[in-house]
């Protein structure tokens, strides 16, 4: 389809008001969810082919959260979409005053491949139950993912409404070109920057999801097995192939060999060596990917795995310990299965290290409730994080989800997702029956005293 053709189309689809009416909303929602819940099958044969993601991954870590956007939005979308009164401050009384929320328009929405499905319909969902047009350009590099999103689409969906447009750097440039009222972009800062520039040239808003160097603190105070168990769960799902993954760990001294320990016992029994593990662990998604994480492997200071195999995009969860914030893994964020640790002896010292450094999308602190949790959270600026956990504030619809600084503008989910792809209009409503003579010259002294009086 012509670009060009579709955006008119999508732009007289909403001009006509043929999205605006909640119902159509919810049962557009609906639609969604039972087309997907009847074609679950090729989802999950989809994303296998993508890079060897089970059934019960893919349903824990993307269709589980998909269904329950759109279960979220059914049922809140009548309360997020009414008029909400506010007060009316003294001057403007009697009046009354109230804000209401109206769609933005035609949407383009930039998925991204590691979490193909979840990083693409979510923020769809958002659109769709705020009340726009969607066009979903997905990853190119998730080839079937994208493929079988298209097909359930585009063959149940009025392209004027919903549409996925597949194609690569091409086809996601020429899309960049076109005038949208909002786009939503998944992906690495370098390609963000792009997106930023272009929506400028259309003074276009934009919600970036980005990434960044997400650290985790491990405190002397902490519970040390469940810790690691935390860690390694957040960290090797996906095969580290998440945004909000640890990226790496900054621990106290005193327990580091503790630490290095539990993980490398939980690594043995979760991920046998002797065993096929595809089941419960994906590949890298491809052999450009699968290069530049080796390359960050320094094999004098692998504490635990370092086992690669191109033929199969795999490399076996991996510890690097003895790292320094000097060394190159510590350059940019790895997005892969390598776990990089950073001994500290004083806390103070690894937080100014990373406040100096680009502003992360996550931030996890292990350690019990006190002086210098409390200290971590409030002297770094992150996109959101946890306590004594890793990776699920996500999952939590009720904590806007997005980044800060260089990882990124905007967030999203549930209410927070319905106000990104909203415009809140702010009404003033007066009567006619009474009028300030303040307002109005001749400006006298005494007007000034009352005026002064009344808004001081």
């Amino acid at each position: 389809m012509i670009i060009n053709e579709l955006i008119d189309s999508q732009r007289l689809f909403f001009f006509y008001g043929r999205t605006k009416e909640t119902f159509k909303r919810v049962a557009n929602l609906k639609k969604l969810k039972d087309i997907l819940k009847s074609n679950e099958k090729l989802l999950y044969e989809a994303i296998y082919k993508d890079f060897g993601k089970s059934k019960y991954e893919t349903y824990e870590t993307e269709l589980s959260l998909i269904y329950h956007e759109i279960n979220v939005a059914v049922k809140k979308l009548k309360r997020w979409s009414k008029p909400k009164k506010v007060r009316t401050n003294i001057p403007n009384m009697p009046g009354k005053s109230f804000i209401i929320p109206e769609p933005l328009g035609i949407v383009l929405v930039i998925g991204a491949w590691n979490y193909p499905y979840q990083l693409s319909l979510i923020p769809l969902i958002s659109a769709v139950a705020a009340g726009n047009t969607v066009i979903l350009k997905p990853s190119e590099l998730s080839k079937n993912t994208s493929e079988v999103m298209a097909e359930l689409i585009n063959s149940n969906f009025e392209s004027e409404f919903l549409y996925v447009y597949e194609g690569g750097v091409k086809e996601t440039s020429e899309l960049l070109e076109q005038k949208f009222d909002k786009i939503f972009f998944t992906g690495s800062i370098p390609v963000g920057k792009i997106v930023y520039e272009a929506a400028a040239k259309h003074l276009t808003p934009v919600t970036l999801e980005l990434g960044g160097k997400s650290p985790v603190f491990v405190l002397k105070d902490c519970d040390l097995k469940m810790t690691a168990k935390r860690i390694v769960w957040g960290k090797f799902l996906n095969a580290g192939q998440t945004c909000v993954a640890p990226d790496y760990i900054l621990v106290d001294q005193e327990i580091k060999v503790n630490l290095l320990n539990e993980m490398k016992k939980l690594l043995e029994k979760l991920f046998p060596k002797k065993t096929d593990i595809s089941e419960n662990y994906v590949r890298i998604i491809n052999e450009k990917n699968f290069i530049r994480l080796t390359n960050l492997i320094d094999k004098d200071k692998i504490f635990f795995g370092g086992e690669t195999d191109i033929e199969k995009l795999f490399i076996y969860p991996t510890i690097i310990n003895n790292v320094s914030f000097s060394d190159k893994i510590m350059d940019d964020e790895i997005f892969g299965p390598i776990l990089p640790i950073i001994s500290f002896t004083e806390l103070n010292d690894v937080i100014k290290e990373v406040k100096s450094r680009p502003k992360p999308l996550a931030l996890y602190v292990f350690g019990k409730r006190g002086e210098q949790v409390d200290n971590i959270l409030s002297e770094i600026s992150f996109g959101g994080g946890a306590v004594n956990d890793t990776v699920l504030h996500l999952s939590n619809g009720n904590l806007p989800f997005g980044g800060v600084g260089t990882s990124g503008t905007g967030n999203y989910h549930e209410h927070a997702g319905f106000k990104a792809f909203s415009h809140y209009k702010s009404i003033l409503s007066k009567p006619t029956v009474f009028e300030p003579f303040l307002k109005y010259p001749p400006y006298k002294k005494y007007k000034l005293f009352l005026l002064k009086k009344m808004l001081e």
